[in-house]
């Protein structure tokens, strides 16, 4: 038996350890439920207590199957960890046999290297037969990295962390727990308080970064995160299903996911009915409206021309109209939530109606002031100078007369509609609308906020939706935003992440930028570089540390004929195919591909046994990554909406092994390369 071999059977022995701590783990923890009912000091700890421990035994049992370590660390003292996805051990008070990940004893396995050992005497990763359920045997490599101490030979040449890192794609995104990069590591175990940008060129794992510092953050503050919530914002539902399996792998299963759009439908309780034409949609978005919505709905606020007289038995109690008028202007003066201020409004009156009883008849008790703010001229005071509204009446009046001096006659123009003739709730909204009702919402009254938000895709948010955003995170929260300015593709779409930062209420948030990309070959990302000069926006090319990847770019008589050809030579080769046309071609060559008898799936199925092909719009490319993309017509995806380009961009980076551009018109300028021209 070679050393080789003597270590792995070591390992698998060791695996099997492990695996049997588990299982003892979940029957402890269903146990443990039951018998959490009979110490409880009140029926109020029994169920808080029943709803914990019920968690965690859920949790186990639903943990994916899997191997239970990827590395492990020899330390200069003589202690071993190996690392895994989750804590593994024989007894909660015991040293744990596997250590999360996430612990702080484990950074080392990410942070570690020659130069700086931080007492790491050798690093071992470990290799599993791919889509491997955990059995011990498909342990089939490993290798040793020396770091202090006498050196050894090292065995292996890295092969195992670049086989991970390339595996081919298949079904939902994976975690990265076992390649998270030295500078990935510093951004996820970023402080919850420390608001951070990730601006990450196609393939740099911003997106993984993001959701392992979601991970990260429920583990090392499990209950203030908790208390606070968490939020997860992607741009489409197409993509959140596409990353909705990396937090449950992690071991987190109660993040709320969801797009913004989602996230405003919901909390002003309509869902989009109509459309707007581009300019109305570009007013509706600007950053302006924040300001004439304000105006709109605080030039509802009047001061009162007469005095306030209020019956009190044989008494009347008097205000004068000066006296009322300057309590109107000082609760206005504090620019408090529309709602907030009306009651602020009523107890203040009511406070100048006390001291004008109390001069005259002594102390008044809570009874007194109850019916003094429930008197009707009181309540007819607080509605004239502060009448009730909600966002979608204010909304309309701004709609049907958008006269306001920040908009150019053009823009009221493009935004002015004939107030609706059913109720206000009723109306047929648009997309846009409810981006302002949103933020009239806010301005009656502020919404409860998320300890952390993660926002992906975030330069595509305009800035209205920016400060939805910045809503919905509390005083203390932070925020994680990754995007990348070159992907950015909405009209609306940011220029600079400190003008973004901005209107998401973080302006001194540092910003980050990856540019290694560890996912998407270096001959593709040289072939998407050419584009960067043309989409007028300061960020670094990106740069690849994979000099692998196959980029073949032919010009072809029959678009359709020819996609088919390079689909099945795609599935003789291990991976996932997306073939990414504009619009209507997609459809078309789907239709082609199902006449050749090739099935295919559509963007964001990801069920086990779902084709291997997916045919999708380049409108829904974003964020998502196949072994191998066929892109169909560039010109026509560049050509199709004014931000083309942009698109374009997006859509040449999702391949991660092979990528095919085919086309029977002329290539936009910027790619006619000659290298590229028939490579």
């Amino acid at each position: 038996m070679t050393p080789l071999d003597h270590e792995l059977a070591r390992e698998r022995a060791f695996h099997d350890t492990c695996r049997a701590a588990l299982t003892r783990m979940v029957d402890g923890a269903a146990d443990r439920v039951i018998t959490g009912e009979d110490v409880s000091a009140s029926g109020a700890d029994a169920e808080t207590l029943g709803y914990v421990l019920r968690s965690h035994a859920k949790e186990l049992r639903e943990e994916r199957p899997g191997p239970l370590f990827f590395g492990a660390l020899d330390h200069e003292d003589g202690q071993r960890h190996h690392i895994g996805r989750r804590r593994v051990g024989e007894h909660p008070a015991a040293p744990p046999l596997v250590v999360d990940w996430r612990a702080p004893v484990a950074r080392a396995f990410y942070q570690a290297r020659p130069g700086d050992p931080q007492g790491v005497r050798m690093r071992r990763r470990f290799g599993w037969a791919p889509y491997s359920t955990g059995d011990s045997a498909d342990l089939t490599g490993l290798e040793d990295e020396h770091l202090a101490g006498a050196a050894g030979p090292r065995q292996g040449d890295g092969a195992i962390l670049a086989a991970e890192i390339e595996r081919p794609r298949t079904g939902p995104m994976r975690d990265i727990a076992a390649t998270i990069q030295p500078e990935q590591d510093d951004l996820v175990r970023a402080a919850l308080t420390t608001s951070v940008c990730v601006q990450g060129a196609p393939g740099t794992g911003k997106t993984a970064v993001g959701l392992h510092r979601a991970a990260y953050l429920l583990y090392t503050h499990p209950r203030r995160v908790q208390r606070d919530g968490m939020l997860i914002l992607g741009p489409n539902r197409t993509f959140l299903a596409y990353i909705a399996e990396v937090l449950p792998a992690l071991g987190e299963y109660d993040v709320r996911q969801s797009t913004v759009d989602d996230e405003m439908a919901r909390a002003v309780g309509h869902e989009p009915r109509a459309e707007d034409g581009e300019a109305a949609a570009a007013v509706k978005h600007d950053a302006r409206m924040a300001d004439v919505l304000r105006r709109a709905l605080y030039a509802r606020v009047r001061t009162p021309a007469e005095e306030l007289t209020v019956p009190d038995g044989s008494y009347r109690w008097r205000v004068p109209a000066a006296e009322l008028a300057g309590i109107v202007e000082g609760v206005r003066a504090e620019e408090p939530p529309y709602a907030i201020g009306r009651e602020r409004l009523r107890s203040r009156v009511v406070r100048a109606l006390q001291l004008r009883a109390e001069r005259r008849a002594g102390p008044r008790g809570t009874a007194w002031v109850r019916r003094m703010e429930r008197s009707r001229p009181v309540s007819a005071l607080v509605d004239a100078c502060w009448p009730r509204t909600g966002p979608e009446e204010v909304l309309a009046g701004v709609l049907a007369d958008p006269d306001d001096d920040a908009l150019t006659a053009d823009e009221r123009a493009a935004i002015r509609r004939p107030v609706p003739a059913r109720p206000h709730r009723s109306a047929r909204w648009t997309a846009a609308d409810l981006v302002l009702l949103d933020e009239l919402a806010g301005l009656l009254e502020r919404p409860a906020g998320y300890g952390h938000i993660v926002v992906d895709e975030a330069q595509d948010l305009s800035p209205m939706q920016c400060r939805a955003i910045a809503r919905r995170v509390t005083a203390s929260g932070s925020l994680t935003v990754l995007g990348d300015l070159a992907q950015g593709t909405t009209p609306w779409a940011a220029r600079s992440w400190r003008a973004h930062l901005a209107h998401l209420g973080r302006p001194d948030a540092e910003v980050t930028a990856l540019t290694a990309g560890f996912r998407v070959p270096g001959a593709v990302v040289d072939l998407a570089n050419r584009l960067l000069g043309a989409l007028g926006v300061d960020v670094p090319p990106g740069r690849s540390l994979r000099r692998d990847g196959e980029v073949t770019v032919r010009e072809v008589a029959d678009l359709a004929e020819a996609t088919v050809d390079a689909v099945r030579a795609a599935l003789g080769r291990e991976g996932s195919v997306g073939v990414i046309a504009a619009e209507p071609d997609a459809e078309r060559l789907r239709g082609a591909l199902a006449a050749a008898g090739i099935p295919t799936a559509r963007a964001g199925e990801v069920a086990p046994g779902a084709p291997r092909v997916t045919v999708l719009p380049a409108t829904l490319a974003k964020g998502l990554e196949y072994d191998h993309v066929v892109v169909a017509e560039p010109a026509a995806v560049a050509e199709a909406e004014p931000r083309g380009l942009h698109r374009l961009y997006v859509v040449l980076t999702r391949a991660v092994s092979r990528l095919d551009v085919l086309h029977t018109r002329p290539l936009p300028k910027e790619l006619a390369g000659p290298e590229f021209r028939d490579s």
